[in-house]
């Protein structure tokens, strides 16, 4: 009974995951029409879709095992012939890795993320390698065997779009001209030369990008396309791109995830670590889409980065919140986030009300200006790694998730974020350079967030971090919302001169009304800081400003928010 119990499972299971991939695919394959026809808001709510299928297809599955084989569905032993089937029905699969994680999911739902063993669920995969024929199936390779320009146009042209170019003839120029000037000697007319390009095209928002490297000998470079359509005469390439640190931007934990077909993930995330080295596994899945799988890959680097350190989780660098505990361990790059149980009362939020604002950021356009976060239920920590200041401040601020069991420490509730230098830091030991570089980017990371109707709430300098690319990012979403439901107003003219000394204000304040001549009080007490940002992004303290970025939401256009320096667009002729 046991061996049919666990084929019922694994069959279920395996059902269950090729619906979800079906209708994954089907979202992400849309976006190759949804770009032709310049459909922004339909690119938005696709994105929003893609994003809950997971959740439902696992909670469907679990539901159906709940009904299905009831008498036995939670018994250890059956689920560890489910496993053995499973692993044989998904032998054959070309996305493997993600339909044990799968598994996982439907496994942890049924029993809590307890007895997470290798007898029992995929703890580490049994996936073979990807080989070299996996990574072939992918690419599409082009030498320029009759010519630089033959061979670029080959490129643009292999895209398949129904749309035409505006231009392909400049296109074509542009791209050699810039790869030149970027790549010098190697990009010319060479038989050592070869670019492969993912047959796949990376659809995101307003752009399509064509992803590939350039081989010439030893030397590998990336080589990124990015295209975009005017919505009135085609497609034209927006810029090229080759420096390592710009592609990394591009595939950035800041962005959203990509829309790009991958039937064959490992060898997708194998092509693109050739890319990005540095770059971990988990962040490359989360970025094509798979941030379920992704969550897997961090937890096996985690699990295997305890077992080569030793050193302690501490109390997060920065000023301590009034709504999370964050807490990191110095030898990793991640920052664990626990919400308190009572939360600080200046603070008009709950608990459940921080859940839906780290929601909202998930399933929205993060425009390079929000730090992606993981969500974990019943996470497990070896307690010895713990210092006793943080788990004593853990058990005392959130003692409805955090237990001590053993030798663990359980949390049942947190989110993971990449650890960055928290701003209010940065600047404390910037150079002058970097003071107003740093100052700068802040004030674009405030617009660009504006400009996808986000509004931060709190903008104090704690609430943002700088990542090693200098970008300033935003981390903390307790006060998060759409920037369509403020109300910015100008603070009106006192009445008598005894209302400025007066202690509290001569106008009426709405429970949404925002007053953003405030803003350089409150955010800079420095006033060589303060000056400083005002000269360069001093219309942030107009109420006009914002009222004029709302104007445009409203009108539901979506404004251009691009992942590369402006500097690094190409000059076109425009009819």
């Amino acid at each position: 009974m046991t061996t049919q119990w666990g084929q019922r499972i694994a069959t279920s299971v395996l059902e269950g995951f090729a619906n979800y991939r079906s209708t994954f695919t089907y979202i992400t394959l849309g976006a190759k029409k949804r770009f032709e026809e310049a459909c922004w808001l339909d690119v938005q709510q696709a994105s929003m879709d893609r994003i809950n299928l997971y959740d439902d297809a696992v909670a469907a599955v679990t539901d159906c095992l709940t009904e299905e084989v009831a008498q036995g569905y939670d018994s250890l032993s059956v689920w560890k012939e489910a496993k053995r089937c499973y692993a044989a029905l998904i032998r054959s699969r070309t996305d493997g890795e993600l339909a044990e994680t799968f598994f996982n999911s439907i496994f942890c739902r049924i029993f809590r993320h307890y007895e997470i063993k290798p007898e029992n669920l995929f703890v580490f995969s049994t996936q073979p390698k990807v080989k070299a024929a996996d990574e072939a199936s992918i690419i599409l390779s082009y030498r320029p065997a009759f010519g630089l320009v033959k061979m670029v146009d080959r490129i643009l042209v292999d895209c398949n779009f129904n749309i035409p170019y505006a231009d392909r003839r400049q296109d074509v120029v542009n791209i050699i001209r810039t790869a030149q000037q970027q790549l010098g000697f190697v990009f010319a007319d060479s038989k050592d030369m070869e670019i492969d390009i993912i047959r796949s095209v990376f659809f995101r928002n307003k752009a399509a990008y064509l992803v590939g490297r350039i081989r010439i000998r030893e030397n590998t470079k990336p080589f990124i396309i990015a295209l975009m359509n005017n919505e009135q005469e085609g497609i034209y390439v927006d810029a090229l791109i080759t420096d390592p640190d710009e592609v990394s931007i591009i595939f950035s934990f800041t962005r959203s995830y990509f829309m790009v077909d991958a039937p064959v993930p490992a060898a997708f995330i194998a092509f693109l670590q050739d890319l990005l080295p540095w770059k971990q596994r988990y962040e490359l899945y989360n970025s094509i889409g798979f941030y379920k799988h992704g969550k897997t890959e961090f937890y096996r680097d985690f699990v295997q980065h305890l077992t080569k350190t030793d050193d302690q989780f501490v109390i997060a660098p920065g000023v301590r919140g009034m709504v999370m505990i964050a807490f990191t361990l110095p030898s990793s790059q991640t920052v664990f986030k626990v919400i308190k149980d009572n939360i600080a009362p200046q603070k008009e939020v709950n608990k459940e009300t921080v859940k839906k604002k780290y929601y909202l950021v998930k399933m929205h356009d993060r425009v390079g200006r929000m730090a992606d976060t993981q969500e974990f239920s019943h996470f497990v920590f070896p307690k010895a790694r713990f210092h006793p200041e943080l788990l004593a401040e853990l058990l005392a601020e959130a003692p409805s998730v955090v237990r001590v069991v053993d030798d663990s420490v359980i949390i049942d509730h947190l989110y993971t974020e990449r650890r960055m230098i928290p701003l209010n830091l940065y600047i404390k030991d910037a150079t002058e350079q970097q003071l107003e570089a740093v100052l700068d980017d802040f004030g674009n990371a405030i617009k660009q967030l504006a400009a996808a109707n986000i509004f931060p709430g709190d903008m104090l300098l704690k609430n943002f971090g700088v990542t090693r690319h200098g970008r300033v990012v935003f981390y903390d979403y307790d006060e998060i919302c759409y920037l369509t439901e403020c109300n910015f107003r100008q603070i009106p003219p006192p009445r008598f001169p005894e209302d400025e000394m007066a202690a509290e204000p001569w106008y009426s304040v709405g429970a949404n009304d925002v007053f953003p001549e405030e803003f350089a009080i409150f955010i800079f007490a420095d006033v060589r800081i303060r000056k400083c940002f005002t000269d360069l992004h001093g219309e942030l303290f107009a109420a006009s400003y914002w009222q004029r970025i709302q104007k445009v939401i409203r009108e539901n256009q979506v404004v251009d928010v691009f992942p590369y320096r402006r500097k690094q667009r190409l000059a076109r002729r425009l009819s």
